[in-house]
């Protein structure tokens, strides 16, 4: 049996906007974030645990960043709705 392949990443307009003025070092952790959610979308928490219907939509945190993705299990990729650099 063969590994699948990671889901494909996909930035909002929101997302790329702060990614390009992040620090070259907070630039780094979100896409190492990026990396790791799309290797295992499910290893993050669920972003509002009070919504049923909300199990796909993900929040990756590392120290003061946090990514807020959808895993969309159809297609395959992340659509990564906002970041938050609390720097």
């Amino acid at each position: 049996m063969s590994a699948q392949q990671p889901y494909a990443v996909r930035l909002s307009a929101q997302a790329a906007k702060v990614l390009d003025i992040l620090p070259e070092h907070a630039e780094e952790t979100a896409w190492d974030l990026l990396d790791a959610a799309a290797g295992a979308p499910w290893g993050y928490s669920q972003w509002d645990t009070g919504d049923p219907e909300g199990e796909d939509v993900r929040i990756a945190s590392a120290g003061r960043l946090s990514v807020i993705y959808f895993a969309n299990r159809t297609l395959r990729h992340l659509s990564v709705l906002d970041i938050v650099w609390l720097g």
